[in-house]
């Protein structure tokens, strides 16, 4: 946020700054892409949404069930699909995208251009300690979680530095990852002045 806007703001509070360009947030499996994204876009006065959970509206099944019933080729498509309508038809938001999402070209290409991509991410320990409480993860099925989540990480992380931003959350609670993309929104120059009157 420049100097005006913070003036601005400071002056009536009925002013916020936010995006006005979807913040996509990508980043390995139990990076926290769902909590922080909700808790961003609560302070930012933007909805939130779950690409995982859209994906499984669409379809009418869990994403394991996508995995087990049709693989993963056709839950990846269902998913780019899924991501450029959300891209293209809703106002600006929040969206959390599944880890492998921006591994696809066509939707990097689609996020570069219509939105803000943010790279959360956390180290390897501490996405083994996150994921593994939870049973829902198709790719991290049979075998030590942990060695499966290095080779996705060794695969991936080249492609999410391509993101504009990048957010370590490994140390702190969420709201201190959600403070530090405040921060970098603002630094950056993505935060746009609006006047909110209910």
């Amino acid at each position: 946020m420049n100097r005006a806007s913070a003036a601005a703001e400071a002056a009536n509070p009925d002013i916020v700054a936010r995006p006005d360009r979807t913040i996509v947030l990508v980043g390995m499996m139990g990076v926290g892409k769902t909590t922080i994204g909700k808790r961003l876009a609560h302070r930012l006065g933007m909805d939130f949404i779950d690409a995982d959970a859209e994906i499984e509206k669409a379809a009418g099944y869990t994403i394991p069930e996508i995995f087990e019933k049709f693989g993963e080729a056709q839950f990846r498509d269902g998913e780019r699909r899924v991501i450029a309508r959300l891209l293209k038809d809703q106002p600006a938001h929040v969206l959390a995208a599944g880890g492998g999402a921006f591994n696809d070209p066509d939707t990097r290409a689609l996020v570069a251009e219509r939105a803000i991509s943010v790279w959360l991410r956390a180290d390897l320990d501490i996405l083994a300690r996150r994921v593994a409480r939870r049973n829902n993860r198709p790719l991290l099925e049979g075998g030590d979680i942990e060695a499966k989540l290095a080779a996705l990480m060794e695969v991936r992380a080249p492609i999410y530095e391509l993101a504009e931003l990048h957010v370590d959350t490994s140390d702190g609670e969420p709201d201190d990852s959600v403070d530090a993309l405040v921060q970098k929104l603002e630094a950056g120059g993505y935060m746009k002045v609006y006047a909110c009157r209910p």
